[in-house]
This record gives C-alpha cells, structure tokens and sequence, in this order.
C-alpha cells in the first residue's frame, strides 16, 4: 500500500474543529488510535511487533534464520521510523509521514528481496516514538531521552500535564510499569543506524537556491544539523485581586510584567541572525475573566546553532524578565525544562544518505534544521540520519503544513534505496 493511502486511512484521526489541524497529544483517544493503527498496518505485512518499557513500538523485518542463529539476528538493526502525536493544531504530515513511509519502504524492500534485487544482512525495525512533541507533559522526545537516558525516570516519572496528571500515572495508566521507566542498554545495542524521514519544516528546500531554471525544487533532501534548542518556564508571581474594586496604582499584576517580557524575548534575539526565540505559550492562574492573575506562566523556546549564544540569549532573557517584573512589583523566576545541543548527524551515514537520494533526486541539498527529532537525540549514542520531504508552503505546526503526493511517493523510495544500502552493508 503506497504512502498516500495510509495517510489517508487515519486523516479523520484527531482532527481538531476549534484549532484547526490535528490534536494528538500522546497518550490521548486519537493518538491511542493511531498506535492501534501502525500495530494493525506492521501486522498485515508479517512484522513482529512490541512495545518496550519506555512505550516505544518496534515492528521487526527479522533477517533469515542461519544455522548458527536459528531465529535470524537483530544485533545492529537497521532502524528507521518517526512519531504519531502533535502539537495542538498541528498538521497532518509532522511525525505520520514518517511511520507511513516507513511502512511503505518495508512494502517496496519486501518486494526487492522477492525479485532477489536485496539480499540483507541485518534486520529492519520500524518504531514509533511516544511524546516527541512534548505538548502533554512538556519536554519533547521524551521516548527517545528515556531510552537514553538522556532525561532521569525521576524527572519524566513527576512530569504533568495541563490537567495535573504525571507521566507516571499515565503511563501506568496505558500499560508501562513505572518503576521499570529509563535507560534501556539492550534496545539501544540493537539499533545500528537510525534513519528518520520527516516533512520539512521550514523553507529551506522550496528557496531561489534550489530551484532550477524550470522552476521545479527538489522533492527531498538530507539533513545534516539540528540546531541546539531547549525550553524554559518562566514563572512571574504577583498579586491576585479583583479586577473591579483594585485600583490600577495598587496593582501588582503579573500579566504587565509577560506582555512586556513577551516583547523583550523578540528584542533580544533579533540582532542574532540565525536566532530563534518564541514564547509560544502563556497561561494565567487562575484564569478569570474579572480576576488580576496571581502568577503567569511563559514558556520560552529558544534555538541557535552556537550553543553558547543560546546560553547567552537565555541569561538575557531572564535578567530582563526579573526587572521587568520588579518594575511591576512581581517577581519572576525561570527554569529549564529541556535541553539539547547542536546535533551534527554521522558524517558517513550522511554521505550514504546523500548517495541514495541523488540516484533519483541528483538535485538534493543538504540541509540543517531547527526543529528537533528523535533522531538527533538518538545520534548521542548511535549513527543517526535525516531524509526530509519537501513542504510546498513552508509552514509547519499549522494546518497549512503540506506534501504533496509525488513528493511523498518519491520520498518513500529514496528512504528505500537508503535502507537498502544500510541492509545489505
């Protein structure tokens, strides 16, 4: 079955009619549904499927059974695969696209080694990675930090989400044993290479650069660096009263102090030219319409490929938010909650990459990126790569995010011809 009829099998799945796009925290009805979905789909193409301590899926293409390994091997697998939940409205393509082709890349390598055009020596997992987007309980790719350890069982264990529920309880909840939570050494021995597909998440394949004379931009691309990002909560404390009886001069409103620390963070991070600072999040507490709010919570997003500008934008930002606050008579606090450097994927796995996707797309940039991926936090540990699909319109997070179908028809057989490389070396 091609990529575009199973994105089309779950594009009813978690559609959100008051954003728009698709909500798919992990762990939800729809994103529930969606694991049921790839289980069913591994199923009905003879894959053995599990679901490990941490939560990740893995569905296994086993090599052949040889005398001496009588049920085929999967020491230094070839693993590839992506992440089924969202952003709240996010697009359809950020994370499925990934497990589709995926799916469709063990169709195509099934019926390669059928014509005896593929002879394997190492298995081939499919997985699917829980929480990389970190909109429930706030830190992303937590399946793949735990498997890790790149985050404390502790840490994810005492996670909540907006309702007040931790990890652990929702974990427990679908089935993981909390106490067995964390770093999973044998899982990671068989992962020899990880290769992640995903949309493109920004413009950096539909540029001027990469268009022809035709007008014609190259349906897929490699990529190279993730640039370092993390995530901080910055809290400001002040003075809950009523909106109606408190007099503005008597106020000590911590809404003032956001708004202008909203308007700093941009500030800031402007002179720096490959910069990227977003408070993309603001929640008052408690909330009310005719209440001043007591504490307001920001959570800042900040990315630079120099890890130490990062640093630096972050203790600006946070020098800046403790005055703006006092000026206001509140207080403000900050706090990480996730952090990751500059990720440089395996130079060799790139070239390999680079190879298989120019024998049909000769024209294919090499690309960085500021989104991150499981894959990058993988590459700590093992050789990790990225093949990325063109989006026509740039945008992603947002229902306008986009492939189109021969894109992701092509995209699905240059991930082929890179697994078929990897499987046969």
């Amino acid at each position: 079955m091609g990529v575009n009829s199973l994105m089309r099998q779950i594009a009813d799945i978690g559609a959100d009619p008051v954003r728009g796009g698709y909500s798919r925290p992990v762990y939800s009805a729809a994103e529930l549904t969606l694991r049921e979905w790839f289980i069913a789909e591994a199923h009905a193409r003879g894959l053995d499927v599990e679901t490990d301590r941490n939560g990740i899926i893995w569905a296994w293409w086993d090599t052949t059974p040889t005398q001496s390994d009588a049920a085929g091997s999967r020491e230094q697998a070839v693993v590839t695969g992506s992440h089924l939940d969202s952003v709240p409205g996010g697009g359809a393509f950020d994370g499925p696209l990934g497990v589709a082709s995926a799916l469709a890349a063990v169709d195509e390598l099934k019926a390669r080694e059928a014509h005896g055009e593929l002879q394997r020596r190492h298995a081939l997992a499919t997985t699917v990675f829980p929480e990389e987007e970190g909109s429930r309980f706030g830190v992303a790719c937590l399946g793949s930090r735990l498997l890790t350890g790149a985050i404390t069982p502790e840490k994810a264990l005492n996670l909540k989400d907006p309702t007040g529920l931790t990890f652990g309880e929702v974990a427990a909840k679908n089935g993981l044993d909390p106490d067995r939570l964390g770093p999973d050494p044998q899982a990671m021995r068989r992962i020899g290479q990880f290769v992640e597909l995903h949309v493109e998440q920004g413009r950096g394949i539909n540029t001027p650069e990469h268009t022809d004379s035709h007008g014609v931009q190259p349906a897929v691309a490699v990529g190279n660096t993730i640039l370092g990002h993390g995530r901080w909560r910055i809290s400001v404390t002040g003075q809950g009263n009523h909106a109606g009886t408190t007099l503005m001069a008597d106020r000590r409103d911590p809404m003032i102090a956001a708004a202008e620390i909203i308007s700093v963070v941009r500030r800031l991070a402007k002179p720096w030219r490959e910069a990227r600072a977003t408070i993309g999040r603001l929640v008052p507490i408690p909330g009310g319409t005719n209440v001043i709010a007591s504490r307001v919570d920001l959570w800042l997003d900040v990315r630079h490929p120099e890890d130490a500008v990062t640093a630096q934008i972050v203790e600006e930002i946070h020098h800046q938010a403790q005055v703006l606050a006092a000026s206001e008579g509140c207080r403000a606090t900050m706090v990480e909650e996730s952090y990751s450097g500059t990720v440089h994927f395996t130079p060799e796995l790139t070239r390999t990459l680079e190879q298989a996707v120019r024998r049909r797309t000769p024209e294919a940039p090499t690309l960085p990126t500021g989104a991150g991926h499981d894959a990058g936090v993988l590459a700590a540990h093992v050789p990790s790569g990225m093949i990325y699909v063109r989006n026509p319109t740039g945008i992603s997070h947002a229902p306008q995010e986009h492939v189109e179908d021969d894109d992701a028809e092509l995209g699905v057989m240059a991930l082929a011809d890179a697994l078929a490389d990897l499987l046969e070396d």
